[in-house]
Formats: C-alpha cells, structure tokens, sequence
C-alpha cells in the first residue's frame, strides 16, 4: 500500500546561484508546495523535475527513486537528530542552477525542513552585507 506521503517542491535557481558565488536573486524565491506522491511522480518523469532525497544514507541504501541525489537533512547520532552543517552547500553542488526540485523523505517532516532552509538560504536577508 503507498502512504499518502507529501513531497515538497523546491525551484533552487537563486539558491545555486548564492551558494557559488554569482550575484544575488533579484526576487524573492518561489513559495514551497506541496504535492502528492503521484503528483511528484509525474512531475519527475516528465523530465522538468530532478528528486533531492534528504533521508539517511542508510534509508536511501535501503530503496529510492531512480536517479535521485540523497544529501541528508538530518543525522541519527547517539545523542540524538543533528542537522547536517554542509547541506546547504552539498545541495548546490549536486544541482545546476536551472534544475526544479522535488524534494523527499519518508513522511514529509525532513523535506518541509529542508525546504525551509533552503528558502531561507536565498531570502533577501540572509544575503545581506555585512
């Protein structure tokens, strides 16, 4: 039975950008939505979508989409869920600049987080001067 687990998009253009060094995004980033499984399915088999798994390397061993990039959001440690400190970066290399993401985990909750940060990572804010 297939869980009715919701997948979360992300257009990281600007987001690419910041992270290599190229000039800030002259707008505000796209807002997050979240779809479906089916919905995501399509979108990456159309070939207009890449799939961003943000599980653990062990859940990503364990089974994935085809041609999917895991980069984990989270760490499982014996002292607890710690955020990956390199994700940001890690993403930016893993993706061109014109890529549109679907980004995906096992419930919805890590890729939610993922895109925040991501979001976040290209909000006017975070890129001003110091």
């Amino acid at each position: 039975m297939r869980s009715a687990t919701l997948l979360t998009i992300c257009t990281l253009s600007a987001l690419l950008l910041v992270a290599r060094g190229s000039e800030k995004p002259s707008a505000a980033p796209p807002p997050v939505v979240a779809v479906g499984v089916a919905a995501a399915s399509d979108l990456i088999r159309s070939g207009g979508h890449r799939y961003l798994d943000v599980r653990t390397e062990e859940e990503f061993r364990s089974g994935h989409v085809e041609d999917s990039l895991n980069v984990p959001y989270l760490f499982f440690t014996s002292q607890g869920r710690e955020k990956n400190p390199k994700f940001i970066a890690q993403v930016a290399a893993g993706f061109d600049k014109e890529d549109n993401i679907v980004v995906g985990c096992k419930s919805g909750v890590r890729s939610e987080l993922a895109c925040a940060d991501l979001m976040a990572a290209v909000s006017p804010l975070s890129l001003a001067s110091p």
